[in-house]
C-alpha cells in the first residue's frame, strides 16, 4: 500500500476524516513545560482526541494538570505496571518508558477507543519522505488526520500485525545513497517499530525490559511470527537523545548506549550483538535480521 497515493486529491474518498475510535497518547515524565509533541501535532493538523500519560511517581504531575487540564492528563501506577513485566535487571529504579507504553492499552480500553497511537513528548516535526513516484520529497505534513487514518487502517490488513510506526529521521541519512535505499525497493516495510506506535486495543502486546524496550519487544515478538513495521512514507523528527532534561535523559546519561545495547543482547543472544558501528562511531546493538524473524513470502509461492 502506497500511503502517499491514497492522499492524492482524487483518492480523498478513500481516506475519511479521523475516526471516532482512535486517540493519541503522549507519554511524558518531568517535562510539563516541554511537551513539544503536543504543539507539533496541532501545527501539523491533528484534530483527534489527545491525552498526556504520566506516572504516579512523577513529582510534576500537578503541573501537567495545571498546564493542560486534569481531563487531559492520565496517571498510571508505575510500581504496579513494573510488576507485570520482566524488567531484565535487578536495579531499584523505574526510569523507563516501558510501563507508560503498556498503560496506554488499558487507558484506550477504559476510554472506549479501538485504536491508538503512542508518542514520546519530544517530536519537532512530521513530514512525508517520498513522492508517489518513489523519489525523495521531504514535504511538511499539514493534515495529519488522514495520514494517521491510513496508518491505523494498515493494522487491519493482517491480524498478525501488532504495531506500525513512522520512520525516524536518522533512518535515511544519506538519501538515495543510504544503505536503506540501496537494499530495498520502494515502498518497503522494515520489520521494526520505534518511537511511534499505532496499536489496536484488542491486539494487546507487552513492552518489556527497562531500556531498549522498543527494540526488545519487536524482536522477541517478531521472532515468534508477530509483525511490526516501519512505514517509510512518513517520518518524525525528535530532539537529540540526552540533549534535554527529564524524560529518559538521565537514564541514558548514566549508562550510555553501552548498557542500553546489552539489554537487547541479553534478550536475543542468538541474533543480536553489541558492536561499534561505522556510521555512529559508538557502541550500539546490531541485529542479524537473517536469523531474527520468519521471512514473508509472496502468496504465489504457496503450494
Amino acid at each position: 500500500m502506497r500511503l502517499l497515493a491514497l492522499l492524492e486529491p482524487r483518492n480523498q474518498m478513500k481516506t475519511p476524516t479521523l475516526m471516532n475510535n482512535f486517540c493519541t497518547f503522549i507519554i511524558s515524565h518531568g517535562r510539563p513545560d516541554k511537551v513539544v509533541t503536543l504543539k507539533t501535532l496541532k501545527r501539523c493538523g491533528y484534530t483527534g482526541p489527545l491525552f498526556i500519560v504520566c506516572d504516579n511517581e512523577d513529582k510534576t504531575v500537578e503541573q501537567y494538570r495545571a498546564n493542560f487540564g486534569a481531563e487531559m492528563v492520565l496517571v498510571f501506577d508505575k510500581l504496579h505496571y513494573s510488576s507485570l513485566v520482566d524488567n531484565c535487571d535487578n536495579f531499584q529504579n523505574r526510569r523507563t518508558t516501558t510501563h507508560a507504553r503498556n498503560s496506554c492499552f488499558d487507558f484506550a480500553a477504559q476510554l472506549g477507543f479501538e485504536y491508538f497511537l503512542v508518542l514520546d513528548d519530544d517530536y519537532t516535526d512530521f513530514r512525508f519522505t517520498f513522492g508517489t513516484d518513489g523519489n525523495f520529497l521531504r514535504r511538511k505534513i499539514k493534515k495529519l488526520d488522514p495520514v494517521f487514518e491510513i496508518m491505523r487502517h494498515f493494522l487491519d490488513y493482517d491480524e498478525r500485525i501488532d504495531s506500525v510506526c513512522m520512520m525516524q529521521t536518522g533512518d535515511m541519512i544519506g538519501g538515495e545513497k543510504s544503505t536503506q535505499w540501496r537494499r530495498q525497493s520502494f515502498p518497503w516495510k522494515n520489520r521494526k517499530a520505534m518511537n511511534s506506535f499505532f496499536c489496536k486495543t484488542s491486539r494487546r502486546f507487552w513492552f518489556f525490559s527497562r531500556l531498549n524496550e522498543d527494540v526488545n519487544t519487536y524482536l522477541s515478538l517478531g521472532h515468534r511470527g508477530r509483525l511490526f513495521f516501519t512505514m517509510p512514507e512518513v517520518y518524525l523528527q525528535q530532539a537529540q537523545t540526552q540533549a534535554t532534561t527529564g524524560g529518559m535523559s538521565e537514564a541514558y546519561l548514566a549508562g550510555g548506549t553501552y548498557v542500553k545495547s546489552f539489554y537487547t543482547v541479553m534478550t536475543c543472544p542468538s541474533f543480536a550483538v553489541a558492536t561499534v558501528t561505522a556510521s555512529m562511531k559508538r557502541l550500539h546493538h546490531k541485529i542479524k535480521w537473517n536469523n531474527a524473524v520468519p521471512k514473508i513470502l509472496d502468496s504465489s509461492h504457496k503450494k
